[in-house]
């Protein structure tokens, strides 16, 4: 059914932390208003680092724990709502960075904190096009750069990071997509042009509207997957989703009586990486060991637009 094989992924996580303390010397919040209402403690702020050359560490890693020939890859997708430019894309720069061969195709998706899932699923279809190549995806992004630090709603909320993955075709195993786009591109948004005055460059965000948009497809999509591949919650050995909130996912796994162990959750650590952000939790699973061959997993992620996009498949 022509899924996917995660060859080999990599992770880059800027050395900088940022703690909860360290928010309420600079804005009107403390550790005891962001946690309860986040699950956030820390999140990690890039310095001295393009986006770009986040991505570039993070697939270097993926590429070397692989032990991919660079030869043999056909395209390198980057996940982004953050880039350096607007034009070239990022991939193209992230190609140029690492100096790989000049027949890898390289372009950037913008599919918000949804993006990672996007990149992996273009991929398989550029895959299915090229017979025995793989393809190199990393989603990275810079949130703090676009981030307002005078507004307590939203710079407790985001931090940088990237991860990448190399993956080839598998033509054994199940695939399931699921995904879609509903009424609110207004919850969240980043206007480009400078005539949107005091608001150009950055993240703004209604998050009662994001909320229950979130909760509502979260269950929506895992209903949809389980049913597509006619299994069950308890079938299921992970389930990675955009880490947001933990009260989102708290309220899901509540609701649909899922047991919560198999939630990966590290957004007390990372806070909200946006398109990065089930990237680095499928990467750090891996790096962790916790992940075996056969384990059947499910990532769903929703985002700015406002969209959501849902994969179950083996590892």
């Amino acid at each position: 059914m022509n899924s996917l094989h995660f060859m080999g992924t990599g992770l880059y996580i800027p050395p900088k932390v940022v703690t909860n303390d360290d928010l309420s010397k600079i804005v009107d919040t403390s550790d005891e208003w962001i946690y309860p209402r986040t699950g956030i403690k820390r999140r990690h702020i890039n310095e001295g680092l393009t986006n770009s050359e986040m991505a570039a560490r993070a697939c270097k890693q993926a590429l070397e724990n692989s032990h991919v020939n660079p030869d043999e890859l056909c395209c390198l997708i980057m996940a982004t709502f953050s880039p350096d430019t607007f034009s070239p894309a990022n991939a193209c720069t992230v190609l140029h960075m690492l100096d790989l061969p000049e027949h890898i195709l390289s372009f950037d998706i913008n599919g918000a904190c949804a993006g990672f899932l996007m990149a992996l699923t273009v991929a398989r279809g550029i895959l299915a096009q090229c017979p025995g190549k793989k393809a190199l995806v990393v989603a990275s992004e810079f949130c703090s750069d676009f981030t307002d630090w005078t507004d307590r709603s939203t710079c407790v909320l985001f931090g940088d990071g990237a991860a990448a993955a190399v993956i080839s075709l598998d033509n054994f195993s199940p695939f399931y997509f699921t995904g879609g786009t509903g009424k609110g591109d207004e919850a969240i948004q980043v206007k480009a042009s400078p005539r949107a005055g005091d608001d150009f460059h950055v993240i703004r965000m209604t998050g009662s509207k994001v909320f229950r948009f979130a909760v509502t497809v979260l269950q929506q999509a895992i209903t949809e997957l389980l049913g597509r591949a006619g299994l069950t919650a308890d079938d299921v050995d992970h389930i990675i989703c955009h880490q947001a909130n933990f009260r989102i996912i708290k309220h899901v796994y509540e609701k649909m009586g899922i047991d919560p162990a198999k939630f990966y959750i590290n957004i007390e650590e990372y806070g909200n990486t946006s398109g990065a952000s089930s990237a680095i939790a499928l990467a750090e699973m891996n790096e962790k060991g916790l992940l075996k061959r056969g384990d059947k997993i499910m990532m769903i992620c929703f985002g700015a637009g406002l969209v959501y996009e849902g994969i179950l498949f083996e590892w």
